[in-house]
């Protein structure tokens, strides 16, 4: 860290204030002084005020001025991120203190991705809920990149998601379920239910596409490319699973998607199956959790994720009623 770096953070860290990081948020999104104090119940010379100082403290200026508002600089465009994480931490700071205070056994912050949410947690975390409503989960729905990010960075307590090809350095990944690829579609589509014996009757049909960077499109792709086959594709293209959802219940379209990713919506009978051995396994489906330092409530939650998860027999059931 250099002098000059030195000396600013010192200044903050002294005079600074959180009201200063509420004020710069608020410009920036509403472009004006007059909106911004609205927003966050200040007077107009107050909030101007706020600003001057907070430029005398940084010794640079962080809006230009103009006749309908204010445009952050390229100064305040670099603090902007950093400004936003420290007011979410302050709200998930605020959270778990009011979760410690009104609930008494604390909160655990839950990291998951879209298949382990909806092929998964859905069930786990309302009956968890009715077995310890004492303890606040807070989940977030985050994918690989992002979602080990959250891990790393400190800011997840737990993560449910696929086996990563590294687990974090302090943590451990207890498998939960497995996973696999099927062709799904709405159930009023000519093919729902109905067993194939291979994929050449399914490349007359129209496809919606995931994103190029996902599992399940670079199988389709490889699928597609060892038949020689060109299917008709819809033109659009998300990874957004109300949008896949939506577009296959409306439209005679199929997909080929982790099964835990739509279970659901299969479950409930809003999408169907085309029965296929796809032969594409997933890597399952765990718990990432500290290896150290957990705390009462995280371990509880994990250890109930694991039961709820496990076979269904007298024993598993014994374990889930105890965790």
């Amino acid at each position: 860290m250099s002098v000059a770096s030195t000396v600013l953070l010192n200044r903050l860290l002294a005079r600074g204030k959180f009201r200063h990081a509420q004020v710069l948020l608020h410009l920036a999104e509403l472009g004006s002084v007059q909106r911004a104090a609205d927003a966050i119940g200040m007077t107009q010379s107050s909030v101007t005020q706020s600003l001057a100082y907070l430029e005398q403290l940084l010794e640079s200026q962080l809006f230009h001025r103009h006749a309908r508002g204010v445009r952050p600089t390229e100064v305040c465009q670099d603090l902007l991120p950093v400004v936003r994480q420290i007011v979410s931490g302050l709200g998930a700071g605020a959270e778990a203190v009011a979760a410690r205070q009104q609930q008494g056994q604390g909160m655990v912050r839950l990291a998951a991705s879209g298949a382990a949410i909806n092929g998964l947690l859905l069930p786990a975390l309302a009956a968890f809920g009715e077995r310890h409503p004492r303890i606040s989960v807070q989940l977030r729905e985050l994918e690989r990149d992002e979602l080990l990010l959250l891990v790393t960075s400190g800011q997840a307590d737990l993560a449910v998601c696929r086996r990563p090809t590294v687990v974090p350095s302090g943590w451990r990944f207890d498998r939960l379920v497995d996973d696999h690829l099927v062709v799904v579609c709405g159930p009023a589509h000519p093919l729902a239910g109905k067993r194939v014996r291979s994929w050449s009757p399914l490349f007359k049909a129209t496809w919606l596409l995931p994103p190029v960077d996902s599992i399940a499109r670079a199988s389709f792709d490889e699928v597609v490319r060892g038949a020689g086959a060109a299917p008709a594709t819809h033109p659009v293209v998300t990874r957004s699973l109300s949008a896949l959802v939506w577009l296959l219940r409306q439209r005679p379209l199929l997909a080929l998607l982790p099964y835990r990713s739509v279970r659901a919506w299969l479950d409930d009978g809003l999408l169907a199956t085309v029965p296929l051995d796809t032969g594409a396994a997933l890597e399952p489906i765990g718990v990432l959790r500290p290896e150290q330092g957990a705390r009462a409530a995280q371990d509880r939650l994990a250890e109930f994720l694991l039961a709820h998860a496990a076979p269904v027999n007298p024993a598993s059931c014994a374990a889930a009623a105890r965790a």
